[in-house]
């Protein structure tokens, strides 16, 4: 390398440095995260390119949302470069006595560039970005929806208990009878009939009249025999409905970028793949692939565990050895998606529905020395990673009946 180019990423600017190949520093400056100064910068790497016959390198150390300017602008000019992991880039620059400034950051990582081999950054498809963001709104939409749930939840335990245990909480009819009847004195209000109707007429199901007219009896004996906590006046059933409306408004949001995410996915070989999986629909698959981005960016199964953190963290020291664990310091929200994919794996079993993430679930827990719970599902977690890059990457969909080499480790 001739030349090196460091970043010290901060908000809406960055301290920038160059090195030449004698480990000399050419210039230092800031560089604000505008069209004018990127500009500038791209016609200082193409003079040095064409200077240099190759072009410089460039690194910098990833800062969440503050460095995706200058990787967008790197990106979008095709030049390849190494974007750091803090923790990495920490490890790398630690020295016995170190000044930590913006200025300092940035001669360290270009000085530590000519001493530590790094791998140039995997630039993913504009699919995979969009997928992760994606993936992160549907997230964002579902903790709004537990949160909102567990406050009408409150509510309706004072105007109208009862009402939980007639009709199923997470249905659309239930959202939409609360939003009409959030207490039971306005339920009273009304005739058998009305009820009848507005049920029917409010429920996505096929609801014959007769059962529609079952469940309009049943209402009203148990408004009849209520005794709510509060005022059919009382603002918090106001309160109530606009929880409710709130949250049927956000589960057609959780459906609309489902739908959004299968139509981006259907001709992609990796959502082929996972949705042959037995236990694993659209939802799941399209998640996956929005956490994990682009699989094949990583060489083997081992970083893809580091990835999702469940690698083992093994600690010994002298006569003090501590239970393996895993990492847990990567990423939580891709962990937190493979548990409850295993775990519906193992309720579809039931519906006939066999994977080998399944019997090796049943096989941890059934061995001289029995798996705890927990580490049955990591083990499986584990296991559906290493099948999972082994077909992606081959292009092979999954077979149970086939025993393929990954699915016999």
């Amino acid at each position: 390398m001739k030349h090196v180019i460091a970043f010290d990423v901060s908000k809406g600017k960055s301290t920038i440095v160059i090195y030449n190949e004698y480990r000399q520093c050419e210039f230092e400056g800031e560089l604000h995260h505008t069209r004018f100064d990127f500009e500038q910068l791209h016609q200082r790497i193409e003079k040095m390119t064409a200077l240099d016959g190759q072009p410089p390198e460039i690194v910098f150390e990833a800062t969440g949302v503050y460095s995706k300017p200058v990787e967008e602008f790197l990106r979008d000019h095709g030049y390849t470069y190494y974007r750091m992991n803090p923790l990495e880039a920490n490890l790398q620059m630690a020295s016995m006595r170190r000044h930590k400034t913006d200025s300092s950051d940035a001669h360290e990582l270009a000085k530590t560039h000519f001493k530590v081999e790094r791998e140039t950054t995997y630039v993913q498809d504009t699919y995979y970005e969009q997928m992760h963001a994606i993936t992160r709104y549907y997230d964002e939409v579902d903790k709004e929806i537990i949160l909102l749930r567990s406050r009408m939840h409150a509510i309706l335990h004072g105007s109208f208990p009862e009402l939980e245990q007639l009709i199923t909480p997470s249905s659309a009819l239930f959202l939409n009878f609360v939003q009409l009847y959030p207490h039971p004195a306005l339920l009273l209000a009304h005739s058998k009939t009305i009820i009848k109707n507005r049920l029917k007429s409010n429920t996505r199901k096929k609801l014959s009249l007769e059962r529609a007219e079952k469940k309009a009896i049943v209402l009203l004996e148990a408004a009849e025999n209520s005794y709510p906590s509060i005022k059919p006046t009382d603002i918090r059933c106001i309160q109530v409905r606009d929880y409710a409306r709130r949250i049927a408004d956000l589960m057609e949001t959780k459906d609309k970028l489902v739908k959004q995410m299968v139509t981006m996915s259907e001709d992609k070989k990796e959502y082929k793949v996972l949705l042959s999986i037995p236990g694993i629909g659209d939802t799941t698959a399209c998640r996956l692939i929005g956490e994990l981005g682009d699989i094949r960016r990583f060489q083997n199964a081992k970083q893809i565990n580091a990835f999702a953190g469940i690698d083992i963290m093994r600690y010994q020291s002298g006569n003090t050895q501590y239970r393996d664990r895993i990492n847990k310091r990567g990423n939580k929200k891709l962990r937190k998606i493979l548990y409850f994919m295993v775990c519906t794996m193992l309720m579809a079993k039931r519906k006939g529905k066999e994977n080998h993430f399944v019997d090796y679930y049943y096989k941890l827990k059934t061995q001289p020395q029995k798996k705890h719970h927990e580490v049955a599902i990591v083990a499986c977690m584990n296991k559906f990673l290493k099948v999972a890059f082994h077909l992606i990457t081959h292009g092979i969909l999954y077979d149970y009946e086939s025993a393929l080499p990954a699915q016999k480790s």
